[in-house]
């Protein structure tokens, strides 16, 4: 199964890292997945439809995001929605009336696996603890960059390793969010997990 781009934004897109995702995934075989970060819902596309491939309809998968722009309440960057395609821009825009970033339209990007999605519109520093993570086999953490955002997100993620799960965090050695992988390595080392740096640095893959 290969990486699909489904017309909009990803930032899988470049040196197969959304196939070495869709392999690591395929590896764990998990029946329940959770994404913190789901933007336009590209991954989650792929991920459902790797998912049904492994375990048919046996499977969940729950995405967590914003889902808004310019949001003054929350201290992160909001990912940038323009396309360099303009013709991306009049498809959004004129033909589907959405915008990409929108729920409405991630719910419309998986409505092939509608009974199988879950998607929570909101912030992961509140949300994530509302969830019964102990029931979460693979984590693919992508939300905020920001340290403490990252922080909370892990330290909510324990009860996802400590049953055996794995996380795996995008974005580990982004230069231009040092938080990311400051948060992990913290963690890491406080928790004394294992951890391994793939694909030219860019995921951290957490487990016991």
């Amino acid at each position: 199964m290969k990486y699909k781009k489904y017309f909009r934004k990803t930032s899988l897109k470049q040196k197969g890292h959304g196939d070495f995702l869709l392999n690591e995934v395929r590896k764990e075989k998990p029946k329940i997945f959770l994404e913190i970060g789901v933007f336009h819902g590209v991954t989650a596309r792929n991920v459902c439809e790797l998912l049904y491939q492994i375990n048919k309809d046996d499977f969940k998968y729950i995405g967590l995001d914003l889902f808004e722009e310019n949001n003054e309440n929350i201290n992160e960057v909001i990912p940038n929605n323009t396309f360099t395609n303009p013709f991306k821009n009049i498809y959004f825009k004129y033909i589907k009336k959405q915008n990409p970033y929108s729920l409405v339209s991630v719910k419309d990007l998986l409505r092939k696996f509608e009974e199988n999605v879950h998607l929570i519109k909101g912030n992961s520093n509140k949300i994530l603890k509302k969830i019964n993570m102990s029931k979460i086999d693979y984590v693919f953490l992508d939300g905020g960059h920001e340290y403490n955002t990252v922080r909370n997100d892990l330290e909510n993620c324990i009860d996802v390793i400590n049953k055996g799960g794995t996380v795996l965090c995008d974005d580990y050695s982004l230069v231009t969010t040092p938080d990311v992988k400051k948060a992990v390595d913290e963690f890491i080392k406080e928790n004394q997990y294992n951890v391994e740096i793939l694909c030219d640095n860019r995921f951290a893959k957490i487990q016991k």
